[in-house]
């Protein structure tokens, strides 16, 4: 479960990078009701955050590097910037941003990338903790990385965040998920999975975080990415023990996934 009282290493915001702001809130507002505003003095287009009933839910921003793709980016809370930069450097990530001051007190964010390849953020909060709504219809609920090289992510996030995990088997032999849960906190507090498929990246792509979005009705909610310009790429499939999910891709090609979880 991802909540809105972040710990060190879990999740606690999350931004899009679009061709175009104002396509992709014209999107996601179709899709999960979202309602985007600019963030803080900024105008129509610029960084924007996504509103879902009021609250604070992610944020979308222009592409800023010429020939990067839309994608969306997962930040993971930390109590200190600088020092989760400095051991990312050590454990042979790379910095693409360093760590930056937001407002006059709301924190400070640096985007980096994994050893493999995978880019994400970290969030060091000052007034600004977060997202406000997590774990619903239209929120996060859990993240989700693909790599080429599972064993090594995992030994990259542990050391930088302590991460604990749990391999799960998948179907058919086909190797295993593995759940991963913030340092010193229990299961249910696990925010995401790490998934080992080399084979995606055999012609040169590089591993990826993607979100999962909560939804009362996976078939439903696909219905509106299609009808709004996006793709299907997987699904929509029941999984057990998990429940009823799809992965999607924008008008601009950032992927995501929609999940309405398995009643308990």
């Amino acid at each position: 479960m991802i909540t809105t009282d972040p710990v060190p290493g879990s999740p606690c915001w999350l931004d899009l990078g679009a061709p175009d702001v104002e396509t992709a809130a014209a999107f996601y507002g179709a899709v999960f009701g979202w309602q985007a505003s600019p963030f803080g003095d900024g105008d129509a287009g610029s960084y924007s955050v996504f509103r879902l009933d009021g609250k604070v839910v992610g944020a979308v921003g222009p592409l800023t590097d010429e020939g990067d793709r839309s994608a969306w980016t997962i930040y993971f809370h930390t109590p200190d910037a600088d020092a989760t930069v400095k051991a990312v450097q050590k454990a042979g990530g790379a910095v693409r941003v360093p760590p930056t001051p937001v407002g006059a007190n709301d924190g400070r964010f640096a985007q980096l990338t994994d050893p493999q390849g995978a880019q994400f953020a970290v969030w060091q909060p000052g007034d600004l903790l977060g997202v406000e709504a997590t774990d619903g219809p239209g929120s996060l609920g859990w993240t989700e990385l693909y790599t080429s090289d599972s064993p090594a992510a995992q030994t990259f996030y542990k050391g930088i965040f302590g991460w604990t995990t749990q391999d799960m088997p998948l179907p058919g032999g086909g190797g295993a998920y593995t759940l991963v849960t913030p340092a010193n906190c229990g299961e249910e507090r696990m925010h995401g999975g790490i998934m080992g498929v080399p084979e995606m990246f055999g012609s040169g792509g590089k591993p990826y975080w993607h979100p999962v979005f909560g939804s009362a009705d996976c078939d439903a909610t696909v219905a509106q990415v299609k009808e709004n310009g996006g793709a299907l790429s997987m699904g929509p499939e029941t999984a057990e023990g998990v429940g009823r999910l799809a992965v999607c891709t924008d008008p601009s090609g950032a992927e995501f996934v929609v999940l309405t979880p398995e009643e308990s």
